[in-house]
């Protein structure tokens, strides 16, 4: 399912006048926008409903509990109608079905998205927290457990693509962060590719933030990003 414009624009602010700003500059110009942990925490869900405006919604909460509690979660976050919701992967089998079930039953379906590994972690920061590397293995092993336990899909790195949709299969979203257009600084993000290369590797979705978000002009910046993936 990839979308005809595959960009969703990442809002990270906790500011809710900037996260407008930044979203309606973008309008038309990205696929969806995130609205993610830091401005949930800061504004609450009202907020979020108000600052999205309509546009589809990506709302990265990342979710990691036990079942009951995030079924929970997932019934209240179905009343911001997101297109896409994530949690993580680690919280098991049992809470990704009880996740599953509760979007299964939600008035309009929301995409359950399973974070695998972070796109800040390379093999020493697995190794220190007792996770089994490589990270390649280690993202295929959490996403066959999302897949076989109602997920949508799945968050990771673009390095991670093409073993991904190869375990997978084509009906199972990849939602990819850690993209950089050529000449876009590498910030916090360890495993990083360019647009197109990502595409071509079989995301569906690029999560993009600060390449647009701190560009002198964003409008600007994600036409230039479109005009490149197009």
């Amino acid at each position: 399912m990839r979308p005809a414009n595959p960009i969703i624009c990442a809002i990270d602010t906790p500011d809710p006048a900037r996260a407008r700003a930044l979203i309606a500059a973008t309008a038309g110009l990205v696929g969806a926008v995130k609205l993610g942990l830091e401005f949930f925490v800061a504004n609450g869900p009202n907020a979020v409903r108000e600052a999205a405006s309509g546009a589809p919604l990506f709302l990265d909460l990342k979710l990691h509990d036990i079942p009951n509690t995030v079924a929970g979660a997932v019934r209240a976050a179905a009343l911001l109608d997101p297109l896409l919701l994530t949690l993580h992967c680690a919280g098991g089998a049992a809470m990704m079905r009880a996740a599953a079930q509760a979007a299964a039953k939600a008035e309009k379906r929301m995409r359950l998205i399973g974070v695998t590994v972070l796109t800040s972690l390379d093999e020493s920061d697995l190794a220190a927290t007792g996770q089994r590397g490589p990270v390649g293995e280690q993202a295929v092993r959490l996403a066959l457990l999302a897949r076989d336990n109602g997920l949508d899909g799945i968050v990771c790195s673009p390095h991670e693509v093409a073993g991904l949709r190869a375990a997978c299969g084509p009906g199972f979203l990849l939602v990819v962060p850690g993209i950089r257009p050529a000449g876009a600084a590498l910030a916090d993000q360890k495993r990083v590719m360019g647009p197109r290369q990502a595409l071509a590797a079989g995301a569906d979705f690029l999560v993009i933030g600060r390449p647009i978000t701190e560009a002198a002009d964003p409008a600007a910046a994600a036409r230039a990003i479109l005009s490149e993936i197009r």
